[in-house]
């Protein structure tokens, strides 16, 4: 079996409120990512529906059931295409809202993953911070992983996606200024402590007085950038993934002298402290 997925990340600006524009927008740009052969594609964080809302009350009119129709016309058009996608959108859950991550392909909706760190700032505000444990699925050859911005930021997080197998984890994300230098250098430390594919995809254009930065970048196991926009601008990132080389922790440099694996040369008996309950002083908001 081929071990090479191209995939392909869309750094796109996104209308606040305009479901339908910005769904328009995502399946046009589906077809012409897939006319370049990307088998996985990945949108930005609430793509579906923009971030910067200013009220729990306002952000629920956007949000959807999941699945509900805006996924299944995300899983229409994969079904077309022959491809796969995820992207990010707003889950209504009763008087309850979700910052999610999709992932969609022919067979229909393969997985959502729900926000579980979320900063104070744009529609995190309102949101319910995720309840479901980080889970990894099969999106035809490869095992992909889903976070979403701000999650990024917690080693704890790609670390779970890796154990469980992730060979691409994908982060949909609405960097505001700020966040430049996670745009930098973390997504090159997640690929590389994880040895895994990392694909950070960032939303561009002006919202509600935030510009979002740019830099999407795509990041090989060995922490290198295979790709990146270092810019403000509407591009479409692509690269060609080697899922084996996720696969393989193993890493030989020099053999019987220089050899190491990340995953075996863990010390968990020793990682009490991460798992321990927030400290109260950590609770308190200012």
């Amino acid at each position: 079996m081929a071990t090479i997925v191209k995939i392909a990340g869309v750094q796109m600006d996104v209308q606040l409120g305009e479901v339908a524009t910005n769904l328009e927008q995502m399946q046009t740009l589906l077809k012409q990512t897939t006319d370049r052969r990307a088998q996985v594609t990945v949108f930005p964080e609430c793509a579906l529906t923009g971030y910067c809302f200013r009220s729990l009350e306002q952000a629920l009119e956007f949000g959807e059931s999941v699945p509900g129709p805006s996924v299944q016309a995300m899983v229409d058009t994969c079904s077309e295409l022959n491809t796969y996608a995820v992207f990010g959108m707003l889950e209504k859950v009763d008087s309850h809202l979700f910052n999610v991550a999709i992932l969609v392909g022919p067979e229909g909706m393969i997985g959502s993953y729900r926000k579980v760190h979320l900063p104070y700032l744009g529609v995190d505000r309102f949101t319910t911070p995720g309840d479901r444990p980080f889970e990894v699925h099969q999106a035809g050859p490869v095992k992909i992983g889903m976070h979403i911005c701000y999650d990024g930021a917690f080693p704890e997080a790609a670390r779970v996606l890796a154990l469980k197998g992730a060979e691409l984890i994908v982060l949909p994300t609405n960097w505001p200024p700020g966040a430049e230098y996670m745009a930098q250098y973390l997504i090159s430390a997640r690929a590389l402590e994880n040895k895994v594919y990392f694909a950070a995809v960032n939303r561009v254009g002006v919202e509600r007085g935030f510009k979002f930065i740019g830099e999407s970048r795509i990041c090989a196991p060995d922490g290198s950038i295979m790709t990146a926009a270092h810019h403000t601008d509407f591009e479409i990132l692509y690269a060609d993934i080697d899922i084996e080389n996720a696969r393989n922790k193993h890493i030989v440099r020099i053999p019987t002298e220089h050899e190491i694996n990340r995953f075996r040369d863990r010390r968990p008996d020793l990682y009490d402290p991460i798992v321990e309950p927030v400290a109260e002083e950590f609770l308190k908001k200012e």
